[in-house]
């Protein structure tokens, strides 16, 4: 009788479980290695610098009808849009129904993974771990599926900023807070407006002295709440709203801009983009629109150039500033990963469907939810996952 075929999945979180589940389905024998002590995935809130990008106020920008496992519907108590604590919980319970728990290795990280000297006609992979002991492990795969998402490392644009050696005042990467308590009395710099940026924005501004909202290109402000208070991403993302947008897509741009528009004049308040509203992921935020009017938090042009004390914004405007929060998003790179197999370029990596490196022999090596989509993240990387299995 022929032996299953051994996957190796890197990462358990929310690509990394429906992975494994995948693998399960078509009769392959999945191992998924991850470096922390639970599932986890940037879900799992802990107070640390180090951990995850998720703040401890964090609610979903997707509700739970439209970013849930097709085999695996949310909860009927849990609210349309959820607290952290809820996705996690969400995680644990379809880990527990499926019984993926066995088939993670926790506390183990993957050093390498490279090309068995056969590859070219078994498609194998040598995979390299260390456990908590520091213990090595070597095993071969038949196939590798990397689940390590988006959120990796902080992107910090400072050589694109000058004077930020001068600068005596604090500066950190949105992937650093936690909670807004330290910022009290502060006057805060957000560099960036997208949906981290407009948290950290909004939650900020209730305990700082002042919050400016520096933004490069603007944003298109969007609300949870659409039409007699349902999900506004349930009523939208539809097929029929899809087919309409792929055969009128300047009349769709013009309605939703112009939709947009009358809830809230983005040009009127600095945020009117130069670009469309399909053409950016959109910004997801009920409360800023209150906060830019309320004056709690002041738009401002990208930031030209910092002093000792001060930021100097592209439109000549000088505020004095006690910290700069930088919401630039992230880098993924690979670093258990041979440049070759697959390759970054400012961010950008050329993968079919989204999923697997072109170059390769042998179709064995998938890259699992490094998309990035309007609406969550869950449900393609389920598709991805059962594809690639």
């Amino acid at each position: 009788m022929k032996s299953a075929k051994r996957v190796a999945i890197i990462g358990a979180g929310a690509s990394g479980l429906t992975c494994i589940k995948s693998c399960l389905d078509e009769d392959l024998e999945p191992t998924c290695f991850e470096m922390s002590d639970d599932i986890d995935g940037i879900w799992n809130y802990q107070f640390s610098k180090d951990k995850g990008s998720i703040y401890k106020s964090l609610v979903t920008n997707t509700c739970k009808e439209m970013m849930c496992y097709s085999n695996f519907p949310m909860p009927g108590e849990y609210p349309n849009y959820m607290p952290h604590t809820k996705v996690l919980q969400y995680f644990r319970l379809y880990a527990e129904n499926f019984d993926l728990m066995k088939y993670i290795r926790f506390k183990t990280n993957v050093c390498s993974v490279t090309k068995q000297q056969d590859f070219s006609s078994t498609g194998q992979w040598t995979v390299k771990t260390k456990d908590s002991k520091g213990n090595f492990a070597s095993s071969v795969f038949d196939a590798v599926m990397i689940c390590t998402g988006h959120h990796c490392d902080p992107h910090l644009p400072l050589e694109l900023i000058p004077g930020k050696a001068v600068f005596k005042g604090e500066y950190m990467h949105s992937k650093e807070y936690k909670e807004p308590q330290p910022f009290e009395g502060k006057r805060v710099v957000i560099v960036g407006t997208g949906n981290s940026g407009g948290d950290l924005a909004v939650e900020i501004s209730r305990f700082a002295k002042q919050v400016f909202l520096s933004t490069r290109r603007g944003a298109w402000i969007w609300n949870r709440i659409g039409y007699k208070g349902y999900p506004l991403d349930m009523m939208i993302l539809t097929r029929f709203v899809c087919l309409l947008n792929n055969a009128l897509s300047p009349f769709m741009n013009w309605y939703f801009q112009r939709s947009l528009n009358n809830k809230f004049d983005h040009e009127n308040y600095g945020l009117q983009p130069t670009h469309s509203v399909s053409c950016q992921t959109p910004t997801v935020n009920d409360d800023l629109p209150h906060c830019i009017i309320s004056g709690t938090v002041l738009v401002k042009s990208n930031v030209k150039r910092f002093t000792e004390t001060a930021a100097i914004f592209e439109d000549g405007s000088v505020e004095e500033v006690d910290i700069v929060v930088f919401a630039t998003g992230y880098t993924f790179p690979f670093p258990f990963l041979d440049e070759s197999v697959v390759k970054v370029n400012e961010n950008d990596v050329s993968l079919y469907k989204n999923v697997l490196p072109p170059q390769l022999e042998q179709p064995t090596l998938f890259v699992i939810g490094l998309i990035d989509p309007v609406g969550s993240i869950i449900p393609l990387s389920e598709l991805q996952s059962r594809w690639a299995s």
